[in-house]
């Protein structure tokens, strides 16, 4: 008999299994061209969402919020790189009373200015072909950049598309629109990327709330770590060891390694994000179009395309993995449309999760078992409704988003530990989502059981391969990052002649 779907229960067992079946082995990229439709429409492609109290000294008041998108960038791919999309709208939404809806949603929208550099050859005046000029560039809209791109940040009150909506504005200044940096084309275009990148984190006004927060958008390393090529060949990995293997845990090849991806990040005052009496905030982000699209509508153009109509989301990403690996490829794009009250629809794929079941056909020899604790409420706990006592809110419904309990004491870098709310660090995943936390190996063992070792949510004994430390072999932590705004690395150059 199919469970009822009750308000806590159907998005929880729905999502939390549906991460539960995301975070078995094969639980990989965070969300790099999960979906068939998004393949088509890179911009769009939202890749990892990070949620948590800000580490860097004296900021333990403010909360973090990054949201990648645009993933696998190669950083040689001229001479057009990666802009964002002028014709979509990115938003990062905030769920801080746990009924599953979005009570605050952050807008972005891009602008891109083509200058136009003209050369004048053989007495004509001829357009270049690239992004930059000749002249190096050192500052924001510099005179070396052929591209202008810009940014304008709108707050939303209450439901996405009806409520209130205020600019967020430069506390220096009062300037509604914001400058991006181009991407590390390489080090003679532009000499010092840590320097020029740094002048384009700004200081903002956010409607409603007394103390400014800061903003940077633009290129940054990818921070995801996976053995991505291997997990998805059958999990073409080593066997998990019963006993503890620390060598394991670095074993594997990081196949992002070399790629960079465009990071919307937010620091905001922690009291600006809450309600009052709430802790435990939600959040997730998505990416819209229009709803129809007329390609070349004339030559001389200044798009490529005119679009119209509603706006149709098309990018969906809260918990890492949950679309990669846990929804059937029928329903990807599905899941990618809808929003987190609509999660009751998927709950097949969550109550009955796959992926451990797989695990245990492809090491069973090795003594793996799968848990057979159906339905898996210890993964409802852990990605749905939050865990008691750590990030569950007081009146939450089921639903898939990342939550994070802002009342929890931040971790220092030098304490933080990789493996989160597991490893005995209650400021790491699930309980929001930091850099340095090894989601993989987190989600691994939690979907093999860890949960019900620890007697959350299940019993011990449903938990038979609940010891086995299963690793995709790519290590992270706190080290691979800074420790202030933006956190997230420097991207790699297109070129590091000079």
């Amino acid at each position: 008999m199919k469970p009822s779907i009750t308000k806590t229960t159907c998005c929880a067992a729905l999502v939390a299994s549906a991460l539960a079946t995301l975070f078995s082995v094969p639980a990989v990229a965070s969300s790099h061209r999960e979906a068939p439709f998004i393949t088509s429409m890179p911009k769009v492609d939202g890749t990892d969402l990070y949620l948590f109290r800000s580490y860097e000294a004296n900021r333990a008041a403010y909360t973090t919020i990054i949201a990648n998108y645009a993933p696998l960038q190669d950083a040689y791919g001229g001479p057009n790189y990666f802009a964002m999309d002028t014709d979509a709208l990115y938003e990062i939404h905030i769920n801080n009373n746990g009924n599953g809806k979005e009570q605050l949603t952050y807008q972005f929208r891009f602008n891109n200015t083509n200058k136009d550099t003209q050369l004048t050859v053989g007495g004509k005046k001829v357009s270049i072909p690239l992004v930059v000029n000749g002249g190096a560039i050192t500052a924001p809209n510099a005179a070396g950049a052929n591209i202008r791109e810009t940014y304008t940040v709108t707050l939303v009150t209450g439901d996405r598309r009806t409520g209130t909506k205020a600019a967020i504005t430069n506390a220096a200044g009062g300037s509604a629109t914001f400058e991006k940096p181009l991407d590390n084309i390489g080090n003679k275009s532009i000499p010092d990327y840590a320097a020029y990148a740094a002048q384009h984190v700004v200081s903002i006004n956010i409607p409603g709330c007394a103390l400014p927060g800061k903003m940077f958008v633009g290129q940054r390393k990818d921070p995801f770590v996976v053995n991505l090529g291997e997990t998805f060949d059958l999990i073409n990995i080593k066997a998990p060891a019963t006993a503890f293997d620390p060598n394991a845990e670095r074993a594997a090849h990081d196949d992002l390694a070399d790629k960079n991806v465009t990071s919307i990040e937010l620091e905001i005052p922690t009291v600006c994000l809450t309600n009052g009496t709430e802790p435990v905030i939600g959040a997730w982000t998505t990416a819209s179009v229009r709803q129809g699209r007329l390609i070349n509508p004339t030559p001389n153009s200044s798009k490529a395309a005119k679009q119209g109509g509603a706006w149709t989301q098309v990018s969906r990403l809260g918990a890492p993995l949950v679309n990669e690996v846990v929804i059937g490829l029928k329903d990807k794009d599905q899941f990618n449309h809808s929003m987190p009250s609509g999660d009751a629809q998927f709950i097949d794929y969550v109550t009955n999760p796959t992926l451990p079941a797989l695990v245990e056909i492809l090491f069973g020899s090795a003594g793996v078992k799968a848990p057979t604790n159906f339905p898996r409420n210890d993964l409802v706990a852990a990605f749905l409704t939050g865990v008691q006592g750590v990030n569950q809110p007081a009146n939450v419904v089921g639903s898939e988003m990342l939550r994070l309990n802002t009342s929890t004491a931040v971790t220092a870098p030098a304490a933080q530990k990789r493996l989160g709310v597991i490893g005995g660090d209650n400021a790491g995943f699930p309980n929001g989502r930091r850099p340095g936390d090894d989601v993989v190996d987190i989600a691994l063992r939690v979907v093999m059981g860890r949960l019900c070792k620890l007697s959350i949510g299940c019993v011990p004994g449903d938990a038979p391969s609940g010891d086995i430390d299963f690793t995709d072999g790519a290590f992270v932590d706190a080290t691979f990052f800074d420790n202030a705004f933006p956190y997230l690395k420097t991207p790699i150059a297109g070129s590091l002649k000079h």
